[in-house]
């Protein structure tokens, strides 16, 4: 009996089955995307141009069953494509959403961006 069987007999499941079952019903948000350290790689190959998804899993030395996990989360969430080639499934960066993550981190950026002006001001004071 699957996971989902057995939620649905009510069964009780421990806290982490229950977060799994959820995102692989509702999705994934960007930012529970990009928390995890194997999708943020991911992302980085990706970044270079699309790949099929056994170079990518190549690259990542996982299995197979949890780059496609992964590569489906990231799809769920928006952050990747998947088109069809034949047999194979090529995947590339979906740019909307990285833009929502960029749109986030601007104010950071400004406040690192002040931050490091400011010491280089004060080194050329000093200098």
């Amino acid at each position: 009996m699957d996971r989902r069987a057995r939620a649905s007999q009510g069964r009780p499941l421990n806290r982490l089955t229950v977060i799994f079952l959820s995102s692989d019903i509702i999705g994934m948000d960007v930012f529970t995307a990009v928390a995890e350290p194997h999708r943020r790689q991911i992302l980085g190959l990706l970044s270079n141009g699309e790949m099929p998804a056994g170079e990518v899993v190549e690259a990542m030395g996982l299995s197979q069953p949890g780059v496609s996990k992964h590569l489906k989360l990231l799809r769920q969430s928006g952050l990747v494509r998947m088109r069809a080639d034949g047999q194979r499934r090529i995947y590339s960066l979906h740019p909307d959403k990285l833009a929502e993550l960029d749109a986030w981190l601007a104010p950071y950026r400004r406040f690192w961006r002040d931050k490091l002006d400011a010491l280089e001001d004060h080194l050329m004071r000093e200098s």
